[in-house]
């Protein structure tokens, strides 16, 4: 990858604060470009990324560029250094959060320049629809009459604009609330500062571990917990809507919902690297709490973070991010079928119930598992939510898993039969009707496609992974869906996967299997393929395209770092078991 596309001041560039009820996005030069108040699926008032005019909260520091960036320890705190000449200065971006810390700021704390600085506030309500209203009060500027922009300096409204300028050598700082606050000052911003850290420095207590990747571990579990919406649970596929998957296209997706799948797999990668179980039985209350809000299912397939089903798909008038348009809100892939995510919720249910003597929610879990058991034959749209249905072969494999993982806890003999022999037809249909003519699992029954699910089969424990099945599918996934064996596509039956970029999250399934085989300079190299689209503060976006270096997709992608966190887990297990990786799998100083 060349040291532009590195640069590139598009999704690479992005970096993501919040205090878990929602988030900010900011680029290279601390300009505030995706903001939600109060919520992440709330419609935004900052949102630049997606439309030049969406509304952004920029710093202009004559003279200075940014030269460097962090996160301040594991918290979800950005500091960003701007250097004028010989001389720095930073910016602290955060959302308070913990004991004595308001909720709904969003903070910023600014070091003195030289030169001096000025923020500029361009609000865009409601996705820029919304016509901007500001009222000057004294010491704030009133947004909407709904939001209040408080600052250590006097503010200056100039149209649809809040100018603040800070004087050369004077410290400030200006904050934006969604409710009304008493007056205050520096000290009590720095205080909020003080207990933010705190509050992710508790977070983050029983992450110390030695082992490899250990920094890239760290960015990833911290990038999960602001996904993570802590009122209810719920984990997020990602924080942000309509970030192209093939830039100037279609397949522009809202992600700031709940899916089954890919909270099921964070889970399970959370439960195996961090054993937190409080947080495993939460995100399984979440689930269970939207039982009964879907006409077709027991629970929906996806959820808002009210635990209802998501809204219907609906497009706004934004000009997209570089074009790519619709941008949309909702998702119309609601009401599908999609096996593989209640199957992914019953693998986290066992992880649950096998570290507890309690079996939390099980009545919502058995009749995920009985609902699986009488309709694994059905066609569904797949792992990749497909406008077509088949009988897509991942789907039956993790029902599979899935029944079988949760059977021996029923306390119903005769439930659990027959969830076994469900698990039973299922293995004879995959083996009489999901192969290629090589050998290999097929992408769906009657296809000579094979998809780069199938590296999760022997991870679910549903074959070995040097079964001739298993062999012939990892040779066709080189040959047919990869970049240099080292960056994976997905097979789509709809689109041109070509055109995407390697998903990554499918990529670290390959590193995975390839742990279960020992094969650790094939692990390295995936790995490093992969890490190289993180970007400087540790966060993936859903894909990469290795022909032009850029990210792709909706970011930061929880799925992505959930099965990164998987891999690792197993590279500690297998040293653990005797079985230590060679040392040059160990990244630099991100590794002990």
């Amino acid at each position: 990858m060349d040291e532009a596309a590195r640069q590139d001041d598009g999704i690479r560039g992005l970096g993501m604060i919040g205090d878990r009820r929602t988030a900010a996005l900011l680029d290279r030069e601390g300009a505030i470009v995706w903001y939600c108040p109060q919520r992440f699926d709330r419609p935004s008032l900052f949102a630049a990324l997606l439309d030049a005019e969406g509304g952004a909260w920029r710093i202009h520091v004559p003279g200075a560029r940014s030269a460097r960036r962090r996160y301040l320890a594991a918290s979800g705190i950005i500091e960003t250094v701007f250097r004028a000449g010989g001389a720095e200065s930073t910016v602290t971006d955060f959302m308070p959060a913990g004991q004595g810390a308001p909720a709904g700021l969003l903070c910023r704390r600014f070091a003195a320049m030289p030169g001096g600085m000025r923020s500029v506030l361009q609000p865009r309500p409601d996705y820029a629809r919304e016509p901007v209203r500001l009222v000057s009060r004294e010491t704030t500027v009133l947004i909407q009459e709904r939001w209040h922009l408080h600052a250590s300096h006097p503010l200056r409204v100039a149209g649809d604009t809040v100018h603040l300028d800070l004087p050369p050598g004077t410290d400030g700082w200006a904050v934006l609330s969604d409710l009304p606050l008493a007056p205050f000052g520096t000290a009590q911003v720095d205080a909020w500062l003080a207990a933010t850290l705190a509050y992710w420095h508790a977070l983050s207590a029983g992450d110390s571990r030695n082992g490899p990747y250990q920094r890239e571990m760290a960015d990833s579990l911290r990038a999960l917990r602001l996904l993570t919406h802590e009122a209810s649970g719920g984990i997020l596929a990602a924080a942000t809507t309509s970030l192209p998957e093939v830039p100037g296209g279609q397949a522009n997706w809202d992600y700031r919902y709940v899916w089954l799948r890919d909270a099921g797999m964070i889970v399970s990668a959370l439960l195996r690297a961090s054993g937190d179980l409080a947080e495993g039985e939460r995100y399984l209350g979440f689930i269970c709490s939207s039982r009964g809000r879907s006409s077709h299912y027991p629970v929906p397939v996806f959820a808002d973070l009210d635990s209802v089903r998501a809204p219907r798909k609906s497009s706004l008038m934004l000009a997209g991010y570089r074009g790519s348009r619709p941008v949309r809100v909702g998702n119309g892939a609601r009401d599908q079928l999609q096996l593989d995510g209640f199957g992914n919720v019953l693998l986290a249910a066992k992880l649950i119930y096998q570290r507890s003597d309690a079996r939390p929610h099980w009545d919502t879990v058995a009749a995920i598992a009985d609902f699986l058991s009488s309709h694994w034959h059905e066609p569904d749209h797949g792992i990749w939510e497909e406008p077509v249905t088949r009988q897509y072969t991942v789907g039956k494999v993790i029902a599979a898993c899935g029944l079988d993982s949760v059977a021996e806890f029923s306390p119903d003999r005769g439930q659990a039969r027959r969830w076994r022999a469900a698990v039973q037809d299922i293995r004879a249909f995959v083996a009489s009707h999901c192969l290629t003519s090589e050998g290999a699992y097929a992408a769906y029954a009657g296809s000579e496609a094979v998809d780069v699910s199938a590296a999760l089969f022997p991870v679910w424990a549903y074959c070995r992974p040097d079964t001739s099945e298993m062999l012939a599918t990892m040779a066709a996934l080189e040959r047919d869906c990869s970049f240099r064996g080292e960056l994976y596509w997905r097979h789509l039956e709809c689109t041109d996967s070509g055109k995407e970029g390697a998903f990554l999250a499918a990529t670290f399934w390959v590193a995975q299997y390839w742990v279960m085989r020992g094969a650790w300079d094939r692990v390295r190299r995936i790995l490093d393929a992969g890490l190289a689209f993180a970007n400087d503060l540790g966060l993936f976006a859903e894909e990469g395209d290795p022909r032009t270096g850029l990210m792709q997709g909706n970011f930061p992608q929880a799925f992505v770092h959930a099965a990164f966190i998987g891999v690792v887990t197993d590279l500690m297990t297998a040293r653990a078991n005797g079985m230590p990786p060679p040392q040059d799998m160990h990244r630099g100083s991100g590794c002990q």
